[in-house]
């Protein structure tokens, strides 16, 4: 802080300490409204009337104030928004009217019919007029249907609960009818008021998404990655993480946005009669909305404003995936009524997934933990779904030849989701033999040692030819990545050791191998860069706790190719120990539900390897527990004895807490589909598993169903 700061702030201390218990009463309302006002000039009309030093200085003299006054300090103070207590764990959260999915459309015939859809003779036999004129309206006057057309944002959908202007409550969609009580993250959200303008209902449930910016999150994720940290993959899944945090001090660190688009309940007021008067009112009471919503006319004028918002698609500051169509007349909404998965008087319409093109100007080659040398397309920078990429995988070998690829070629990229694009073709020119081909490399281009190839049949039958690096244990490149597999969350979970630091110890030969990480010196840590005694402390500390993991994590840090989580807990479950599992043959292992051939002749050569052997002994000689353990935790429960296979992105449930709550209902979570599998749980881009599971008849379920089954409700 400047001479100037430090002068401000010892002004305003000396003010606080002036006040009269009624002065500070009267100043600390002020400075309350006028903070608000402020974060919505900053935050939703991008006019901010003050610099930061000014805005500073009025939340640092609230502050004072409500330490000074407690009874100041309401649970909808704007301090607040970063200054909540840790919640213990995430409560349920009962949505008294359900919060239903919607119908999907992906083209102009689906909106059509969801107006009017008819048979093949040309009777009516479905839509909107079709339900309205069987309860009694006269098409005739109601046509052309006024309609509310707005983003369908691709962000977390949540409830707020406001009573007499105050947020109260607040809850993730779950299943719709229960979802997860989020209250101290959502009051963290800068644009989200704790207190509603104008004359507010007494009691309002409002609807909405969290979401990022573009922006904010791409500056997000580089200060992870200067911290050391791994970047988030996509703005949606990190804005549902950031959300379900136990701790508001982490969401308040992320910057989340809010935008509302319906109401569930009002008391106190008369309702809307219609969503544009519902729009009105959120304005009136500073509940942020996007601003695109517009009001049509008759299905021609949805099907217009739908192609317009999909052309300003790349254009806008957050992601949609879609366009949301709502009939405007409140009681024709309730006319229409709903079947139990989705209204009938709302439709979502899915964009496809945005498609550039850009000239595919070199490629590179990563070496990754397991040694698979991946080429990385190095593109001419190009704006795909509002983010400027420059850097596309290209998977394997098999990969680049079935595409044709050549250097200087133009090629077409799309993102389904993901911050890294996917290169889907190659756009024809008139000579491609003139460019030069993409040559892979006779080495690793990390260690210089000489490359192994490698083909296998993919679940389609098509050949796979990849790349590896052999040296498991000498190749840096392969050293940096297991480090941080070793030290993730769902390993050994060491916090503080991130992708900067592990390149530090690395590249400085503290580190040479994993063991190496239990025999570091706190000077020596000290004196990296970005570190300090405290910081080195800190990170020995977490390296000391992480000696005591379970030993399913301790195995699946280990990072032996074909081993995931799922894998390394059947193991355990069936050996019981490390030293079991060590010596089991080849014919032991294949029988444990899941591991095939492959899985369990590279477990046997692991631990045949002596290298490996040595590294166990090291670790374990490090202080390493490998404790045993008594098996699995399949067991009793609503899903005692189904095995469950998940793919795809769920719409709210993350990978590992879906497949924790399956295993704490006493069901099994494995990563591979087969004749065994009771189950597969399939979300949005579902890959080779759900192909595999319609091969088999595996039966196929949504997160909905997968929530229905864990709360006892029944086999589908």
């Amino acid at each position: 802080m400047d001479s100037t700061q430090s002068q401000d702030a010892a002004h305003v201390q000396a003010r606080v300490a002036a006040y009269s218990s009624d002065d500070a009463t009267r100043r600390a309302a002020w400075l309350a409204a006028e903070i608000r006002r402020h974060n919505r000039l900053y935050h939703e009309q991008n006019a901010p009337e003050i610099d930061d030093r000014a805005y500073d200085l009025l939340f640092l003299e609230l502050t004072l104030l409500e330490e000074r006054f407690s009874a100041l300090a309401t649970a909808d103070s704007p301090t607040r928004r970063v200054g909540g207590a840790p919640v213990s764990e995430l409560r349920p959260f009962r949505h008294e009217i359900p919060m239903l999915s919607l119908a999907n459309a992906f083209s102009e015939q689906d909106l059509r019919d969801f107006e009017e859809k008819r048979d093949d003779r040309g009777v009516l036999r479905g839509g909107l007029r079709y339900v309205l004129e069987r309860a009694g309206f006269d098409w005739t006057t109601l046509a052309p249907l006024a309609y509310v057309v707005e983003p369908k944002l691709d962000g977390l959908a949540v409830e707020l609960i406001y009573e007499h202007g105050r947020l109260v409550g607040a809850g993730t969609r779950g299943d719709g009818e229960w979802g997860e009580e989020v209250t101290h993250t959502l009051r963290t959200v800068g644009n989200l008021p704790l207190v509603l303008g104008g004359v507010p209902p007494t009691r309002l449930c409002v609807r909405g998404e969290v979401l990022f910016h573009l922006d904010g999150f791409l500056a997000m994720n580089k200060e992870r990655e200067v911290r050391g940290e791994k970047p988030f993959e996509n703005p949606r899944n990190a804005a549902a993480g950031a959300v379900r945090q136990l701790d508001p001090r982490v969401s308040a660190g992320r910057p989340l946005r809010f935008y509302a688009h319906s109401f569930g309940s009002i008391e106190g007021q008369a309702p809307p009669a219609t969503e544009t008067e519902v729009l009105t009112r959120f304005r009136t009471w500073g509940l942020p909305v996007t601003g695109l919503e517009r009001r049509v006319e008759g299905i021609d004028q949805v099907i217009a404003v739908i192609a317009t918002l999909g052309r300003e698609r790349d254009g806008l500051s957050f992601e949609i995936d879609g366009a949301v169509v709502k009939v405007d007349v409140i009681a024709l909404q309730r006319t229409s009524d709903a079947t139990a998965h989705h209204p009938r008087w709302a439709l979502a319409y899915k964009y496809p997934a945005p498609r550039v093109r850009t000239v595919l100007a070199d490629v590179e080659f990563s070496v990754g933990r397991t040694g698979v040398i991946t080429p990385v397309a190095c593109l001419a920078p190009v704006k795909v779904g509002g983010v400027t990429v420059t850097r596309a995988t290209l998977h394997n070998a098999s990969f680049v030849e079935d595409l044709g690829l050549r250097l200087g070629c133009t090629v077409e990229v799309y993102r389904a989701g993901e911050v890294i694009p996917k290169v889907e073709r190659v756009v024809p020119a008139a000579a491609p033999a003139l460019l030069p081909p993409i040559a892979f490399p006779g080495a690793c281009p990390v260690c210089g040692s000489p490359v192994r190839w490698e083909e296998s049949v993919d679940s389609e039958g098509h050949l796979v030819r990849v790349q590896f690096c052999p040296d498991s244990l000498g190749c840096p490149a392969q050293l940096k990545r297991a480090l941080e597999h070793f030290a993730s969350r769902e390993a050994m979970d060491i916090e503080g050791l991130g992708e900067k630091l592990v390149g530090q110890l690395v590249d400085q030969r503290l580190v040479r191998r994993l063991s190496d990480l239990f025999r570091l010196d706190r000077a020596v840590l000290a004196g990296l860069e970005r570190m300090g005694e405290k910081s080195a402390t800190n990170l020995l500390a977490a390296i000391e706790r992480s000696k005591d993991r379970p030993l399913a994590r301790a195995l699946f840090a280990l990072g032996i190719p074909q081993v995931g989580e799922a894998t390394a807990r059947d193991l355990v479950a069936h050996f019981h120990t490390l030293d079991a599992l060590a010596g089991a043959p080849v014919e032991a292992l294949q029988g444990v539900d899941g591991v095939g051939p492959r899985v369990a002749d590279s477990i046997a050569a692991a631990f045949a390897d002596p290298r490996f052997r040595e590294e166990l002994a090291l670790l374990r000689e490090a202080g390493v527990r490998f404790p045993d353990e008594a098996g699995g935790t399949e067991g009793g429960g609503p899903l005692a004895g189904l095995t469950f296979v998940l793919t795809g992105t769920l719409p709210n449930l993350g990978r590992a807490e879906a497949e924790a709550r399956i295993r704490a209902a006493g069901g099994k979570a494995a990563g591979s589909v087969s004749a065994k599998t009771s189950y597969v749980v399939a979300g949005e881009s579902a890959g080779s598993k759900l192909d595999k599971a319609r091969k088999l008849g595996v039966p196929v379920l949504d997160e909905a169903a997968l929530l229905a089954l864990l709360a006892g409700g029944g086999r589908p």
